[in-house]
């Protein structure tokens, strides 16, 4: 395993996050730098309607998605756990994907939003699947994975089974190992009864029920995703952004796969007062800043 060394905690009050450096590369400071001339251009205006497609797959669910055409290298938004591609943070990643001319692809998973499937049925490893799906019929040449809370998890996955087309990650409220991380932490009688019964009634502010009902199957198939137990095999460059004030997926969890994977080039951001679902005007200007940084860093590679 490639030794990590934590190198410096940078403060911004401009922006109200600090970064945590591993490894040597050519850093924050294209991010931090003034970007005035750019910056206007990725606000939403008068949004262009993009049609949705749909990717078919013998055997498998059909996948609703929305792309554009454009340059080297590509984006990719990989949503979070029951959220579709028609959020804030895919949107506005669209909107500066289209100011700079870049490829983009926003989908859902099976079961959730456009796409077909039984969200009942669907699994960490069929989403895993999704991902693999829009990677290998979609996506031209290579690809920074975005992905949120759940999508986080996925990107690692991926850019651990196409190590030639991911050439980077950008992590938001990473979630890997999540949804058995937090049902370990429960009491071993709820975890009994949750057994027995056979579905998990997890409670979150972000449904509209105020719980998510989660299959026990999902959770032991969660299990063999699981990568925090030993060396994540990725070496692309890695960002990920995290609010310290996140209450479903803890920002130290960002820390630990920032120790776990064997790429030296990984940066932890964290933002003092933002919470899980980084929507913020702030939070987005961020994660934009992080996508261009690493075109950029990228750009002299690629071409």
């Amino acid at each position: 395993m490639a030794r990590v060394g934590l190198h410096s905690w940078v403060p911004c009050r401009r922006w109200g996050w600090m970064a945590v450096s591993f490894g040597f590369h050519r850093g924050l400071s294209t991010l931090l730098a003034p970007k005035a001339e750019r910056a206007p251009r990725w606000l939403p205006a008068c949004r262009q309607k993009t049609s949705i497609s749909f990717l078919s797959r013998p055997d498998l669910p059909n996948l609703a998605y929305k792309r554009l055409k454009g340059k080297s290298p590509g984006i990719i938004f990989i949503p979070g756990y029951m959220s579709n591609m028609n959020g804030t943070k895919a949107l506005a990643i669209e909107e500066f994907c289209k100011s700079l001319g870049h490829a983009y692809i926003r989908f859902d998973y099976s079961g959730v939003g456009n796409s077909d499937g039984n969200l009942e049925e669907c699994t960490v490893g069929k989403w895993r699947k999704d991902v693999l799906s829009i990677i290998d019929d979609l996506a031209e040449g290579p690809q920074i994975l975005v992905g949120s809370s759940l999508g986080g998890w996925l990107m690692l996955h991926a850019a651990i089974a196409r190590p030639q087309k991911v050439v980077a990650l950008i992590g938001v409220a990473t979630a890997v190992d999540g949804l058995v991380t937090q049902f370990n932490q429960l009491p071993v009688e709820a975890k009994k009864e949750i057994e027995m019964k056979g579905v998990w009634s997890m409670p979150s502010k972000y449904s509209e029920e105020g719980i998510y009902r989660i299959q026990y199957s999902v959770i032991k198939e969660a299990e063999h995703h699981c990568l925090l137990h030993s060396p994540i095999p990725v070496n692309c460059p890695i960002r990920l952004l995290h609010g310290m004030k996140d209450d479903i997926v803890p920002w130290h969890t960002s820390m630990q796969v920032a120790d776990r994977v064997v790429s030296t080039d990984v940066d932890v951001i964290l933002r003092k007062n933002s919470d899980h679902r980084m929507k913020e005007k702030a939070d987005i200007q961020l994660l934009v800043y992080t996508i261009d940084d690493l075109i950029d860093k990228l750009s002299t590679v690629i071409n």
